[in-house]
């Protein structure tokens, strides 16, 4: 019987040392601990397929929070599913003593853990979709003042005027106004469709 622990950080720029440091404090070896650097919308990790493939009926999985799992609402549950019933693996969250499976294994134990996963799972899911609205109005109240996303518009330079005056008396072609103007062709036909249309 294996313990095994799993941490996940959702870019490669945020910092996994906390739920490492947890990890060895609840005595899982170095060796055990499956590292995941990906988002937690879905299962589709490396780290996470691995793990899924090595444990076998008596092992025990660690995760630090249930949010470490996944955060998709179904699909956590069906992991759970997968890892307790077919697998027949425990879990343990960290942070949440009620989700421990290696104990309480009776009826009433399987049912409480079930109840807390489910709103545990609904939370993060939900907290997900929150996350998601606050940005959306965060960008439209932002473009509502007039911040403007994207690339920064490229300075048409000096001499724009007067290229597209030539350009439009037909004394230059589109290529031949780009290079006046240091930019790429495609940059110019925007520009002109812009300010000319098609």
């Amino acid at each position: 019987m294996t313990t095994y622990g799993y941490v996940r950080v959702s870019t490669r720029e945020q910092n996994e040392e906390r739920q490492l440091i947890a990890m060895a404090e609840f005595g899982v070896a170095a060796e055990h601990i499956i590292l995941d650097k990906q988002s937690g919308k879905d299962f589709d990790r490396p780290g996470y397929r691995r793990l899924v493939r090595k444990l076998k009926a008596g092992d025990t999985l660690v995760i630090k929070s249930i949010d470490r799992l996944g955060r998709d609402y179904k699909e956590i549950l069906e992991q759970w599913r997968l890892l307790t019933k077919e697998k027949q693996a425990a879990i343990v969250v960290l942070d949440m003593p009620l989700l421990d499976t290696r104990q309480g294994r009776d009826l009433i134990g399987m049912l409480i853990a079930d109840i807390v996963l489910q709103l545990l799972s609904y939370v993060a899911q939900t907290e997900r979709e929150f996350s998601r609205q606050r940005q959306a109005e965060g960008i439209a109240a932002a473009k509502a003042r007039g911040v403007r996303f994207g690339r920064k518009a490229k300075d048409r330079g000096e001499n724009y005027e007067s290229v597209v005056a030539a350009w439009r008396r037909g004394e230059m072609s589109d290529r031949t106004a780009a290079r006046e103007l240091g930019v790429a062709h495609g940059t110019f036909q925007r520009w002109r469709k812009e300010e000319f249309g098609p």
